[in-house]
């Protein structure tokens, strides 16, 4: 999730700019006496709804996007579970196979104990020295009194060195399945790794384009926008123009004199038109105009300073948003590193309890069997 620091660092700063230059654009129509209207601001909501839709769709996205994830590991954790299973399952069924093979009843030392033919397998006391039921406690037979004693030691030289020649053999073909299972293993977290990065690519691959096209639009929205904003400038210009050439060739600002003349001796001086006045007059009328003037500049002033006003509580408010929306992404980052951390310490833990169960089994096995064969020869 670092990836998309940047990324969504440069979509809050885009967004921030559309609100602001939207904001500059209200206050324009709303103290502008020309364009002013009285009631709602339509287009300003419609924007706001269209902001609030596409905010909504972007959390969506991302909330699927997680979900994608989940299901993901979800899966993976499955395929591993139902890995393990078999695995066990297979240990279980080679001990099976082991012990109906190799453990049978008759190689145990306690089987002439129970042996249910042993009446008919009976023999005398001592038939020769080869005898293994002469015993010391029967006193058939004395320690070095046995007549192939030479083949006896022979006999039992070769056997032992066929067992610690079978004992190795088994423990290289252990040796090698364990291989050949961790060489399995390996091929298949490669596999899997190789279709976690494609998927990776690719979702980063529309991303950027997703990314283009937004900054596409956004180069084509702010061109339109500054054509129509020269257009308006060079069309209020041209009415300013109109209206000054208006005034300056009218009677009013020219005071024509012939203006006041009246159309009767009734009436010989229209008041509505009349510009004679006195100095006095003229003088308390330049007096009230500066007024006006210092009023208009002092609430001039005060727009100025409660527009800065609002404009310094509006970037407080989107950089606590920006501060926090960072926060929520550094705990975001930090949980999916622990949980990285812990499927990978889970991992290592199975593998390991494995290799330590398939080294006992192989280990144990064949030393009960060889100590088991070894007592039953010398008795």
């Amino acid at each position: 999730m670092s990836g998309l620091g940047p990324q969504r660092e440069l979509e809050e700063a885009a967004a921030l700019e559309r609100r602001r230059r939207r904001e500059l654009l209200r206050r324009e129509r709303i103290f502008n006496a020309r364009i002013r209207t009285i009631g709602i601001d339509k287009d300003a909501l419609d924007a706001q709804v269209k902001e609030r839709k596409i905010q909504e769709a972007a959390e969506k996205a991302q909330h699927e996007r997680f979900a994608h994830e989940m299901k993901k590991n979800d899966k993976l954790m499955c395929l591993l579970e139902e890995r393990q299973k078999n695995e066990i399952k297979e240990i279980n069924k080679a001990l099976n196979e082991f012990q109906k093979n190799f453990q049978k009843p008759e190689t145990r030392r306690e089987f002439d104990l129970n042996d249910p033919q042993a009446l008919k397998k009976d023999r005398p006391a001592r038939v020769s020295d080869d005898d293994p039921r002469c015993t010391v406690s029967g006193m058939q037979k004395f320690v070095g009194e046995d007549l192939n004693y030479d083949q006896r030691m022979k006999f039992q030289k070769e056997q032992l060195r066929e067992w610690s020649l079978q004992q190795q053999k088994d423990w290289k073909n252990a040796l090698a399945d364990q291989k050949l299972a961790d060489d399995l293993y390996d091929k298949f977290r490669i596999e899997l790794d190789r279709k976690i990065m494609e998927e990776q690519r690719k979702e980063e691959e529309s991303r950027r384009v997703v990314c283009t096209a937004t900054k596409t639009f956004n180069k084509i929205q702010v061109a339109e926008l500054d054509h129509k904003n020269e257009l308006e400038k060079a069309q209020k210009i041209k009415d300013d123009m109109d209206e000054i050439t208006c005034l300056l060739r009218g009677d009013f600002l020219s005071e024509n004199p012939d203006q006041a003349i009246g159309p009767c001796s009734k009436h010989p001086v229209l008041v509505d038109r009349w510009k004679g006045m006195n100095q006095e007059q003229l003088m308390a009328i330049r007096q009230f105009q500066k007024e006006q003037a210092l009023e208009k500049m002092r609430a001039r002033e005060q727009e100025r300073r409660r527009d800065a006003e609002w404009d310094r509580q509006r970037l407080q408010a989107a950089r606590a948003q920006l501060l926090w929306e960072r926060h929520q992404q550094r705990q975001n980052q930090v949980q999916r590193q622990d949980l990285d951390v812990r499927n990978a310490e889970l991992s290592q833990e199975q593998k390991a309890k494995n290799i330590y169960l398939k080294e006992e089994e192989y280990s144990n096995i064949p030393t009960e069997e060889f100590y088991a064969q070894f007592n039953t020869t010398t008795r």
